[in-house]
């Protein structure tokens, strides 16, 4: 977060590495996690026209919904971006708002105008490689996923310059914006969101998905009700392994990586030091998360990246200031089990969703309101990273961080 949240991307494509927009938000669709859509191939060769057939319909759109979907933005910016897109893209969905961009892309807010329900399309620019090598890579991933806890795409148009994905949305906010917001947080609290992060970590670890970016910012809840599930998205850094991970032998060793890449204060031990790794960085990016979810501060934190490394390398972090102390002995051993130094002691996704703090949703743990430590915390961390970045994004909107190209 501030001027420590930059990502480092993969040393294979960082001219190419476009982010998936986090602040996408939220229409009402059921799905199974059990069903993978048909894959597709990427612009690679240029064929000319194609699309996806199997367009996901989702429920209408509810009334807080659609009050979420009336823009105010002029016509005129609306027209601007609404002329870049094919005719044959905006003769089904209408162009509503830009919501963010990249090096080869423009994301922005549609309606699909028969449905009148709310998506995001990402439009890509294919034509120069770093864009066709962002593209494949980031639609491999998507074009297989199918999962309630995992960011859905929904369809796909394919031309000879741009590649438009037509992705779910979200109007629920990020994670540490709806801790901030309830105004009462328990680890009870906690357990209900990071179950279902869990599950669908572990369901991209079991198609051999490395996320290798997960942090607050990129899990996003569906909807603003308190009932939402909360989705994990930006697959810019998503990687295949050769396999996947069998969580149910707890064996991280299936198949390994060797590229540095992701955001610094999150990212593994075995990372840092150009070890081969696997899934179990993402674990480890749990544990930080945890950490944060239930005090606001973050296990790894200093302004100097070579003093934040050698931090994370030497796994030293400790439990001090509030609120640990009002914070459960079983809550604190889950976030231990996910930091080890070695990969191979890490709690897989399945094994994490056994932990008893998590299956029982912390039941026998204090059901203290944590909210004012951990809203403090997060106010004085957002402080002093606007002393160091002025121009650096504020809590609510830290989904806009600029990403470094430098090698770690």
């Amino acid at each position: 977060m501030g001027c420590g949240n930059s990502k480092v991307l993969p040393e294979a494509s960082k001219k190419g590495y476009v982010s998936v927009v986090q602040s996408l938000v939220a229409f009402s669709k059921a799905h199974h996690d059990d069903d993978e859509p048909k894959k597709k191939k990427c612009a690679g060769k240029q064929r000319g026209l194609w699309f996806s057939t199997n367009v996901k319909n989702p429920p209408p759109a509810s009334n807080s919904q659609q009050q979420i979907l009336k823009d105010g933005r002029p016509r005129d910016r609306v027209a601007k971006y609404k002329d870049k897109f094919d005719p044959r893209v905006t003769a089904r969905y209408d162009i509503k708002a830009l919501i963010g961009r990249g090096s080869f892309s423009r994301v922005v807010r549609v309606e699909h105008r028969m449905t009148r329900q709310p998506f995001a399309i990402k439009m890509m620019e294919v034509e120069a490689p770093g864009g066709r090598e962002v593209c494949a890579s980031e639609l491999a991933v998507l074009q297989r996923v199918s999962h309630s806890n995992v960011i859905q795409l929904i369809e796909v148009f394919q031309f000879p310059q741009r590649v438009y994905m037509v992705l779910e949305l979200a109007t629920g906010g990020e994670l540490l914006d709806r801790v901030v917001s309830r105004g009462h947080f328990t680890e009870r609290d906690a357990t209900q969101a990071l179950r279902m992060v869990l599950e669908g970590v572990g369901y991209l670890h079991n198609l051999g998905i490395t996320h290798r970016d997960l942090k607050p910012e990129n899990l996003l809840y569906y909807h603003p009700g308190a009932d939402s599930r909360l989705l994990v998205t930006d697959f810019g850094l998503a990687t295949f392994g050769s396999a996947g991970c069998d969580i149910s032998r707890g064996d991280h060793r299936t198949w390994s990586l060797r590229t540095t890449c992701g955001t610094p204060e999150y990212m593994a031990p075995e990372v840092l030091l150009r070890k081969p790794y696997s899934c179990a960085v993402d674990m480890w990016a749990l544990g930080v998360i945890t950490y944060i979810v239930l005090s606001g501060s973050m296990p790894f934190e200093d302004d100097s990246r070579t003093r934040l490394y050698r931090s994370i390398v030497r796994g030293k972090y400790s439990f001090h200031g509030d609120p640990w102390p009002s914070v459960s002995n079983l809550a604190k051993d889950f976030i231990q089990r996910l930091l080890p130094l070695d990969p191979d002691t890490r709690l897989t996704a399945e094994q994490a969703i056994r932990h008893p703090w998590v299956a029982s949703m912390a039941a026998s743990s204090s059901m203290r309101n944590l909210h004012r430590s951990i809203s403090q915390n997060l106010r004085q961390r957002t402080s002093r990273s606007s002393s160091r970045c002025p121009s650096s994004s504020t809590a609510s909107n830290v989904y806009s961080s600029k990403s470094t190209r430098k090698k770690v």
